[in-house]
């Protein structure tokens, strides 16, 4: 191809470009890649900023999705965790209420039960003691003419014992009738200190305290109680009684009395420094007819305490430790809803 011929100027040009190139060639390289930079690589590197940019904005909302998702996991995750835990606390609650339940149910059959068995020992005890008491009565005015026109000796012994016998069958009948049928409750104001004065004085002098300590420790400023006090002074003399029999001589035998705090009640308590009560017979000792007084007891005194006690709307219980002693607590409402009886009925037993 042929080329125009160039003019001086260009030509002077040419040879200085080349010159320049040969003299600085990194100055000119540096000036020409600049250039190239310039016109190509820097619009790529913006559009890839740009792209860049673009890419991190998306992702920045995708983490801020995923943590308020997250977040509303979390806060889910609570709600159904403090769910689970009310769950749980109703259903260990309402176990609980079965439990009880089902616990006060089986006391309550129990009750019932014993409340059953008692009913029907008591009219087995009214029938036996009618059909038993005209005879008896009939022995022993026999057995009395016998023993006074008795003089032999052995044969004064024998109906001597023969009439032990009877007045111990009469009161056997005559415990049968008062546990079976409480008479009616005479209510009066009383003080329990005056009653247990009373009641302490009445019983200090038997065989069975000689050597023993009897204290009297019910206070004389306790409220007066309504309540009857034959049924309570036999109650009491009963327990002390049952307190010194089971307290070796040199033993203490403490009868005690105070005014509960938040309720109308008052509470009496016998408690002996005696032998104590295993916990296999502790159970029975308020079932008639138990005893461990072999030839000696008819096993009603605590029954009959219990109807006594309960009659007047009160409690009884018995706490005892082997060879520590045993207390016996009485709980008595201060005040009772009087009862009003036409008339009361004589007890037909032999004394």
């Amino acid at each position: 191809m042929n080329r125009p011929p160039l003019s001086a100027e260009s030509h002077s040009h040419a040879v200085l470009r080349a010159a320049c190139i040969l003299l600085f060639p990194m100055e000119f390289a540096t000036s020409h890649w600049e250039a190239v930079l310039a016109a190509y690589v820097l619009p790529l590197a913006v559009a890839a900023a740009v792209v860049m940019f673009v890419i991190w904005q998306m992702h920045r909302r995708d983490i801020a999705r995923l943590a308020a998702e997250l977040e509303q996991a979390r806060r889910l995750a609570q709600q159904r965790e403090s769910e689970r835990d009310l769950a749980q606390k109703e259903i260990f609650r309402r176990l609980y209420e079965e439990r009880e339940l089902n616990k006060d149910k089986v006391q309550f059959q129990s009750q019932l039960a014993e409340y059953e068995k008692y009913a029907a020992l008591a009219q087995l005890a009214l029938g036996a003691a009618h059909e038993i008491n005209n005879p008896l009565l009939g022995m022993l005015s026999h057995l009395e003419l016998e023993l006074k026109a008795t003089t032999d000796p052995e044969q004064r012994m024998e109906v001597e014992q023969c009439i032990a016998g009877a007045k111990r069958i009469s009161s056997t009948l005559r415990g049968l009738v008062n546990y079976a049928r409480p008479g009616p409750l005479v209510l009066s104001k009383i003080s329990l200190h005056r009653l247990a004065a009373d009641t302490v004085a009445f019983i200090e002098h038997q065989p069975m305290l000689c050597g023993k300590k009897l204290h009297n420790e019910v206070p004389a400023e306790l409220p007066h109680i309504r309540a009857d006090v034959n049924q309570l002074s036999q109650v009491l003399t009963n327990l002390l009684l049952n307190a010194a029999e089971a307290t070796l001589e040199g033993g203490s035998i403490t009868l005690s009395a105070s005014k509960l705090t938040y309720v109308d009640m008052i509470e009496v308590r016998v408690t002996d420094t005696g032998c104590g009560i295993p916990p296999d017979i502790l159970a029975h000792v308020f079932e008639p007819f138990f005893t461990t007084k072999r030839g000696r007891g008819t096993g009603l005194g605590l029954s009959i305490c219990q109807a006594y006690v309960r009659s007047h709307n009160g409690e009884i219980r018995v706490d005892s430790v082997v060879d520590h002693g045993t207390t016996v607590t009485l709980t008595l409402p201060v005040r009772q809803e009087e009862v009003n009886e036409n008339h009361k009925e004589e007890s037909e037993i032999v004394v």
